[in-house]
């Protein structure tokens, strides 16, 4: 995986490498509403993840996460650490847990 400096430039280069649909996290799936697409955690896989740290305030973290369908779709989550643990099923949570070796 590459490493970015900022969230812009992360998302700038993974749109050139076709991660160009924008995801919304939704309770029990992923949500494309401009293109009416739904994908359940067993449609999709996370291919790369991004952190990036907020530098005053720690509350400005966010991460990405790069994925990609079982169609071949390609795109993009842009989330704030743990806000969806709260409102997600546990199949969506399990789904976008980053897990550490």
């Amino acid at each position: 995986m590459k490493a970015y400096t900022t969230l812009t430039e992360a998302l700038d280069d993974l749109r050139e490498r076709g991660f160009d649909t924008d995801f919304d996290i939704k309770m029990d799936r992923l949500n494309c509403p401009g293109m009416q697409i739904e994908l359940h955690p067993e449609d999709f896989e996370i291919v790369e993840v991004y952190r990036f740290e907020g530098n005053t305030n720690p509350a400005d973290s966010e991460v990405i996460y790069a994925i990609e369908s079982k169609s071949g779709l390609k795109g993009v989550i842009v989330d704030a650490y743990g806000v969806y643990a709260d409102n997600l099923s546990p199949e969506m949570i399990a789904k976008l847990s980053v897990r550490h070796p």
